[in-house]
């Protein structure tokens, strides 16, 4: 509930109240001291104001219309930047900045300007990433959609290759189908929809580690999990079974042969916190983009070529973020990676 106290500019409109009458008595003063006379005495406990002298009530006026005056431009001038600035941000100009035209005023307004910067910050980063996004977007779908063109033309002038050929077409469409759903996902995050059950984390890694694990093994590689004990919240189970998927199947995907993916999970703070950290031996992560990497279609520098459209860490990243959580990435000791996940405790009351 709102509480209202007086501010910084509360206390400098009584001052200026203040100085004000001040001002106004001692020009009463002076001129009573000057002319050597003395007000009124009341007549019937009343004073009369129309015998009092005309003078002093003249610059007593004077004196309360130049405080007002300097009050109405103080007040004024800043709330006329701002109007300007938010005049310029309905034209589309997001860069614009209202808090250096405040000079060194300290009040009310000041933190206003503050809040409106910092809002046109945000607004101009959200622009950006959805215009990068849009155009990673548009390239990622062009990618799969020109080879199955091609594949088409090369199946219109040589019939005999049909099998090789709709087999590639089949491969794109699955390539198109799953970033599709991976957009749609992040769609769903962004719009907060979100049915929350009680679901145990720790339950749900074990199941996603075995899965991983058995398919890891393929390739030679494999997947251990340290996680005792339980986990019980209230969360969107697919959201969050998608969050850990794919940070650990990123691990085991860039992992060599005969490396071993460590998840290891910790309950702290009175079991109100989980902490899960997923380790691998692979190439790791350029310093510079260790946050980059769970933004959309960021594929680290002079990585080999793998399948996917580079969208899996971002919708780990969101998934969590909606739960209250954090997700962050670090280099880990001897090579690999270390991305560590934070998930509070959320129950319904």
């Amino acid at each position: 509930m709102f509480r209202w106290t007086p501010g910084r500019l509360f206390w400098k409109l009584v001052v200026a109240l203040w100085i004000s009458m001040i001002l106004s008595i001692a020009v009463a003063a002076t001129y009573f001291y000057l002319t050597g006379q003395a007000p009124p005495p009341p007549r019937d406990g009343i004073e009369r104001i129309g015998v009092l002298p005309l003078a002093p009530l003249v610059s007593a006026g004077i004196a309360i219309l130049i405080t007002g005056l300097a009050l109405a431009w103080y007040l004024s001038r800043p709330l006329q930047h701002l109007r300007w600035a938010l005049r310029r941000m309905a034209e589309g100009r997001l860069d614009t900045r209202v808090r250096p035209l405040m000079g060194r005023r300290s009040d009310e307004i000041v933190d206003l300007a503050h809040d409106f910067d910092r809002m046109a910050v945000q607004l101009q980063q959200l622009t950006e990433s959805r215009r990068i996004l849009l155009h990673d977007i548009s390239h990622e779908l062009r990618s799969p959609l020109t080879r199955i063109q091609a594949a088409i033309g090369l199946l219109r002038q040589d019939p005999s290759q049909s099998d090789a050929m709709i087999s590639r077409i089949g491969r794109e469409s699955e390539r198109l189908d799953a970033l599709i759903e991976e957009l749609l996902t992040l769609h769903r995050m962004e719009a907060g929809e979100a049915v929350r059950e009680r679901v145990d984390i720790i339950e749900l890694l074990h199941a996603i580690a075995e899965d991983a694990d058995f398919e890891a093994r393929a390739s030679s590689r494999s997947v251990t999990i340290e996680a005792p004990g339980q986990f019980v919240a209230n969360v969107n189970g697919d959201l969050i079974y998608r969050a850990f998927e794919n940070v650990i199947r990123n691990a085991v995907k860039f992992s060599p042969e005969d490396a071993v993916v460590e998840i290891q999970c910790q309950v702290t703070d009175n079991g109100r916190m989980l902490k899960t950290t997923v380790r691998d031996r692979g190439p790791g992560v350029p310093e510079h983009m260790l946050e980059a990497i769970f933004q959309p279609f960021i594929r680290v520098e002079g990585s080999e070529p793998v399948h996917g459209a580079g969208l899996g860490l971002a919708i780990a990243l969101r998934a969590i973020e909606m739960h209250g959580g954090h997700v962050r990435a670090c280099r880990r000791a001897g090579g690999g990676l270390e991305v560590l996940l934070t998930l509070p405790l959320h129950l319904e009351s």
